[in-house]
């Protein structure tokens, strides 16, 4: 049975130490929109030496792509599916969900997308800002009218301009999209044929930088959660997009290929999920059973009535199933078992319904005081909440659940 290392665990309360210092203090800060979370997480990458790791771990991929160095050389790459990167991940969504969505947004979506997808000269071009986070990445597929329909609803649309591409249309609910340097956009080919249906054309990805002529990015959202996390929308108004841009360079390739790209990032993401939802939960556990120790009704300690009991033993129960199967997803990525979209979208359904549950029965075990911002059960039920939102709604992965077991 899996188990935390002793390295791990070091990690762990080194990092707890940073987040009591460095991120406790300025949540109200990060929770207003106040302060952008990219400073904090570069001082992050700084203080644990995680760029250096990065940019050695890149270099070393890159040498191997090129043929300078042995096939068997090991990269240091610090990887968020790796047990420290989920360490990282569960630590920090305890205190400010919002910091981890950039992160794991800009490293994971933004620089893994170009990572599995992209040429050498793409990952030689993008990924050293990105993996060091000098620069900030965005992920843009969902539109306003498509959601949960993500290629069929897709109106945001290129068309062919001799060698170029010239891109129209939106994306919403971008993380990171207000500030990105670097975003990967997601479009459909319109190659001018009546007869073929827009839901079925060709989906394309392309890498666009912040500053280009025609695409605008948005302030910041206002959200009922998350909110140390910037989200908004990007608008492209004719934008010219060289070949260099065109994920793979070239639509024959198979790594141009939006739908197939798209769908890699899903399972990421949604296995990412459950390492939120379980900082979430040990979060909330910790805070309850400290109140439950600490506050006194008709004399005694209320941990000491047995509906408090069954609160925290609920918890503990969610606890103990969402972190096995985040152990699960470590010992299988280490192994090189990749786990399917549908299991990670049981996965995601399971864990943040969890976080949510628990969320909620901790504001209630706190009662009066639970619902007062102040003693931060109530941001944790907001950033829960948008879990069973975020990477896809859990109603769409009953339906990618459904489908892997009826095959």
């Amino acid at each position: 049975m899996y188990e935390w290392s002793d390295t791990d665990l070091m990690f762990r309360d080194a990092l707890r130490g940073f987040i009591d210092k460095e991120v406790r203090p300025h949540v109200d800060e990060l929770e207003s929109g106040a302060l952008p979370p990219f400073d904090i997480i570069r001082k992050l990458y700084s203080t644990f030496g995680l760029a250096d790791m990065a940019r050695e771990g890149l270099e070393k991929s890159l040498a191997r792509e090129r043929g300078d160095a042995p096939s068997g050389e090991k990269s240091s790459a610090f990887s968020g599916a790796g047990s420290m990167g989920v360490v990282l991940n569960s630590e920090l969504a305890g205190v400010s969900l919002g910091l981890v969505a950039s992160l794991g947004v800009s490293l994971g979506l933004a620089a893994g997308t170009i990572r599995s997808r992209g040429t050498l000269a793409q990952k030689e071009r993008w990924l050293p800002g990105l993996v060091t986070f000098e620069t900030v990445g965005a992920w843009a597929i969902t539109e306003p009218d498509s959601g949960s329909d993500a290629f069929g609803g897709m109106k945001s649309y290129v068309r062919r301009d001799g060698d170029d591409y010239i891109l129209n249309g939106n994306k919403t609910f971008i993380t990171n999209g207000p500030y990105a340097d670097v975003m990967i956009v997601y479009a459909k080919l319109d190659e001018g044929d009546a007869s073929v249906d827009r839901r079925d054309r060709k989906v394309l990805a392309f890498i666009l930088d912040k500053g280009m002529e025609g695409l605008t990015q948005s302030p910041p959202f206002k959200k009922m959660g998350m909110n140390s996390s910037p989200t908004g929308e990007l608008f492209f108004d004719n934008v010219r997009i060289t070949k260099d841009r065109l994920l793979g360079e070239t639509e024959d390739s198979g790594k141009s290929d939006g739908k197939s790209s798209a769908k890699e990032s899903f399972a990421a993401e949604r296995i990412g999920i459950a390492s939120l939802s379980l900082g979430i939960i040990n979060e909330c556990h910790r805070l309850s059973i400290e109140y439950a120790k600490s506050r006194k009704l008709w004399g005694r300690e209320i941990g000491q009535f047995q509906l408090i009991q069954l609160k925290l033993a609920e918890m503990e129960v969610a606890r103990i199933n969402v972190q096995n199967m985040v152990f699960n997803a470590i010992e299988r990525t280490a192994a090189g078992d990749k786990v399917s979209l549908a299991e990670a979208s049981a996965m995601k359904l399971y864990s943040s319904r969890a976080a949510t549950e628990v969320a909620m029965e901790a504001v209630q075990l706190f009662g009066g005081n639970g619902y007062m911002a102040e003693y931060r059960v109530e941001q944790l039920a907001r950033d829960a909440k948008s879990l069973m939102i975020y990477a896809g709604s859990n109603e769409i992965q009953v339906t990618h659940i459904a489908k892997g077991l009826l095959g």
